[in-house]
């Protein structure tokens, strides 16, 4: 069959800085047609397209490699596991069967957590908004409660009195690290004395024992040295309220933050290059505990790692639907995934491979979604051959935060899968259909369309 005719299309020819790595990116091609010894189009034969696809062996590999960097330099290191990185049961599961803890943000997340038999006492409870019944519920299993505002201290003083007796609370603090902006909307502010007046009123009720702090910088810290300035500050203080109210801090909580090897929009070094290895951020937090920490005292340190665990060990898979020119003469693909599903994708350039070998030379192209808005662009500027329709595109690394973040607008979201370590293949979770959207719909009476004869 001879091709489709296509006309000619003339574009001005902007020139740049020579290549240095030698060879023109018109022939360069990233092609994968597995993931972990497994077909694509096996895959998409059996789950359909779009597709979320994990790894179990990068997860163990990604868990083992940042808790031996921690666990190496430091004796009492607790993992807790985000759960708003990603909260898909299996994943969940898995990260449980390392070793690690739950961290939640939300009643909702606990309550997952409880449901995969994670106990009470196994459980971190952050976040900005926790309600009374909450708390009341995490005090009374035993959960690790941080709290982040005064009106919490004042619920959890109703809930001791209620249990009849004292509650052990952590409690958040935001401070100035170097990181700009500096995340000050969540905890009590260090510097400016709120966080020393918080301790102050939390001693004066007798109800509550503060016995650990906690701190989260931000997300996608490249500076590693950030994490030693956070931790000084945080021991400092930590012997300040010693001192001044007799409490006994038995843990740090760090947070998270720390990257993947995924690339932010506009930094043009390579993440191999640009980002810190973990060993370095491992090695500016324990030396900076060894500075701040008095001698032969080891209090936990937590750490709430998310998005360096999973994001690498996750891909999507999606199909070329169409391809079009845009007024301006550049190459366009509308793929069956958007940010419907790549929620991140406003934030970092993937990386995107094709399932199959393709001739033709590359082209400075689009990639768009299937949602009818112009915000739907999963790339703006990827170097593609000519794609015809049918072409697989896997993109990576997106385990992190797409998937709990993913939408069920103009279309519903489709099925995730696990690949494990001795290549089977287990569906973790259903591609959904018209009855998730409807399902608790209600529509009166009085608008009932008849039914059709």
């Amino acid at each position: 069959m001879k091709p489709a005719y296509e006309k000619p299309v003339i574009r001005k020819l902007q020139t740049g800085v020579m290549n240095k790595f030698g060879r023109s990116p018109a022939y360069a091609r990233k092609i994968r047609s597995d993931i972990d010894g497994v077909a694509i189009d096996d895959l998409v034969e059996k789950f359909g397209s779009p597709l979320f696809v994990y790894s179990e062996r990068v997860i163990r590999q990604k868990h083992r490699q940042v808790h031996t960097a921690f666990s190496t330099r430091y004796p009492n290191v607790i993992f807790g596991w985000s759960y708003k990185t990603n909260y898909l049961n299996a994943i969940c599961s898995l990260m449980h069967q390392q070793g690690s803890i739950a961290e939640v943000v939300s009643e909702m997340e606990y309550d997952k957590a409880r449901a995969l038999g994670v106990p009470g006492e196994k459980i971190i409870f952050n976040g900005p908004h926790k309600s009374p019944a909450a708390l009341e519920k995490a005090a009374r299993e035993g959960a690790m409660i941080n709290i982040d505002q005064m009106d919490e201290i004042y619920d959890l003083e109703k809930v001791s009195a209620k249990l009849g007796r004292p509650l052990n609370i952590g409690m958040r603090i935001n401070l100035d690290c170097g990181i700009y902006p500096q995340w000050s909307r969540f905890g009590f502010n260090l510097e400016s004395g709120q966080a020393l007046e918080a301790a102050k009123r939390i001693k004066s009720g007798g109800k509550l024992i503060l016995n650990g702090l906690h701190c989260h910088i931000g997300t996608f810290i490249v500076d590693a040295s950030a994490y030693g300035r956070q931790v000084e500050k945080m021991a400092a203080f930590g012997y300040e309220i010693e001192k001044a109210f007799s409490f006994s801090i038995e843990y740090l909580d760090i947070g998270g933050g720390f990257p993947s090897r995924s690339r932010l929009r506009g930094i043009y070094l390579p993440p191999e290059v640009a980002l810190p290895s973990i060993d370095e951020y491992a090695e500016a937090v324990t030396h900076a505990l060894a500075k701040a920490l008095r001698p032969g005292d080891f209090p936990k340190l937590i750490l709430e790692s998310g998005r360096a665990l999973i994001d690498e060990a996750g891909w999507l898979v999606t199909t070329v639907l169409s391809a079009k020119r845009l007024p301006d003469g550049t190459r366009a693909y509308v793929a069956d995934a958007g940010v419907n599903l790549l929620f991140t994708a406003n934030w970092y350039k993937f990386n995107i491979e094709l399932d199959r070998e393709t001739g033709g030379i590359n082209e400075q192209s689009v990639i768009y979604g299937p949602l009818c808005m112009n915000i739907d662009v999963v790339d703006e500027a990827v170097l593609l051959p000519p794609l015809t329709r049918g072409t697989r595109l896997v993109i990576s690394p997106i385990g992190a935060y797409n998937h709990t973040q993913s939408m069920q607008f103009i279309n519903v979201r489709p099925a995730s899968v696990l690949i494990g370590e001795r290549g089977e293949v287990d569906l973790i979770r259903e591609a959904e259909d018209l009855t998730d959207i409807t399902r608790r719909e209600k529509v009166p009476s009085r608008f009932a369309q008849p039914k059709p004869k």
